[in-house]
Formats: structure tokens, C-alpha cells, sequence
């Protein structure tokens, strides 16, 4: 059997399975979705978020990407953060990162890896804010695991840094941010660090909003 039909069969006998656990399942399912949680996560297939976080379809509104960035340029990751938030409301945004993330491998070193030098770009200036920290670290693996850590922590702050955030902040008091590290090795998540909703924020990045502002409660076709 081919690896892609083998996908396609193993969905029948998941959707077997689910109907015969509660036969109104799909019916549920297909109404709407209210979760409650925004994850930010890495693109790796050994990392996915409702697999790792055991937590049903319905419950984790997920992006992904190369080394779980927030880059204030991204269009995608900024359009998935604005319904996320605006529309869905979710209650809390995390940013997961992973040990042994080869993004931020690559990132490390010197090679010329073509189109995606760009992005990892973001993740060397992580390193250059923490360069006296990285480098204090003698243990090449220690290094690699605070630098996945220290570019979580960077991720969660420009999150803060958004109107969308701020926004939101300003109209309900939420979402709350998260900054969490999923260990391989154990199947543990370590949190890193969180910021509250309504939490400070350096005066360059701060906006100012006069009124609260009507959020739209369109949603994407």
C-alpha cells in the first residue's frame, strides 16, 4: 500500500471509531468552533499540538511554522492571530517551541541554506540580543536548548508587541500569553514564561486606542 492511500484508509477507520464512541460526533463537530487557545507552534511533525497537549479537534486553534516564529511582517501568522483573537476570542495564545528544533539549529551556524536564510535571519537576531548569555554557555547542547528557549521567550514578547494584542488587551482584558518548551525526550512541556493580559509594554511598541474599538464577529468563508 502506498503511504499516502495508507492516510486515507486510516482516516475511514478514525471516523469509524469516533462514530461508534458517540454517533452524533461529526454532527457536533461541523456546528462551530470555540476554542479556547491560540497555539504558535513549530512546523516539526514530531510536535503536534493536540497530540502533545491532549486535546480533542474543536478545542486548539493552531498555526505553524519553521522554528514557532512571530515575525511582524508574516501575513499568514498575523491574519490566524487577528481571527484568532477578534473573532474566535481565544482566551490565551501560546507560543510552544521544541528542544532540538532544527531551525534554530541551522540558525546557529554559518551554511548558506538559500530562500529560508531570510527567515532564520529572525531567529540570529535572537541570538545577538542574548549573544553575552549564549556564549557564556560552554556546553554546545546546553547553548542549542537556551537558544530555543530564549527565542520562545522573544516570540511571546512580539506578540505583546502587535496592535492586535494590544487591541484586544484594551476592549477585554485578554488573551493572556504563554511561552512553553516541548521536551522529545520526556513528552514534557516546560513554560518558560507567561505574560498577563494588560501586562507593560515599552513605550516604542506601545499603541494608544482612544475608545474600544468594535471588533467584527465575521467569520473567514
Amino acid at each position: 500500500m502506498k503511504s499516502y492511500h495508507k492516510l486515507l484508509t486510516d482516516n475511514k477507520i478514525w471516523a469509524k471509531e469516533r462514530l461508534e464512541l458517540d454517533e452524533d460526533y461529526f454532527t457536533n463537530l461541523a456546528k462551530d468552533q470555540k476554542p479556547q487557545f491560540l497555539w504558535i507552534g513549530c512546523a516539526d511533525s514530531r510536535v503536534p499540538a493536540e497530540e502533545v497537549t491532549n486535546t480533542q479537534p474543536g478545542e486548539v486553534f493552531v498555526h505553524r511554522n519553521v522554528a514557532n516564529m512571530v515575525v511582524h511582517t508574516d501575513m499568514n501568522l498575523l491574519s490566524v492571530l487577528q481571527y484568532a483573537v477578534e473573532v474566535l476570542k481565544v482566551k490565551h495564545v501560546i507560543v510552544c517551541g521544541h528542544y532540538g528544533c532544527g531551525g534554530v539549529k541551522a540558525a546557529m551556524g554559518n551554511a548558506d541554506l538559500g530562500l529560508i536564510n531570510k527567515w532564520l535571519r529572525n531567529i540570529k537576531e535572537v541570538y545577538d540580543k542574548h549573544n553575552y548569555e549564549i556564549k557564556s554557555i560552554s556546553d554546545e547542547d546546553k547553548r542549542f536548548d537556551r537558544l530555543v528557549e530564549l527565542n520562545v521567550e522573544e516570540q511571546v514578547k512580539n506578540l505583546s508587541k502587535t496592535s492586535i494584542i494590544q487591541r484586544a488587551w484594551a476592549n477585554r482584558s485578554l488573551p493572556h500569553l504563554h511561552g512553553w518548551v516541548f521536551d522529545m525526550k520526556t513528552g514534557l512541556i516546560k513554560e518558560i514564561m507567561n505574560i498577563p493580559a494588560g501586562s507593560e509594554v515599552d513605550d516604542i511598541f506601545r499603541y494608544e486606542f482612544h475608545t474600544k474599538e468594535a471588533v467584527s464577529n465575521s467569520s473567514i468563508q
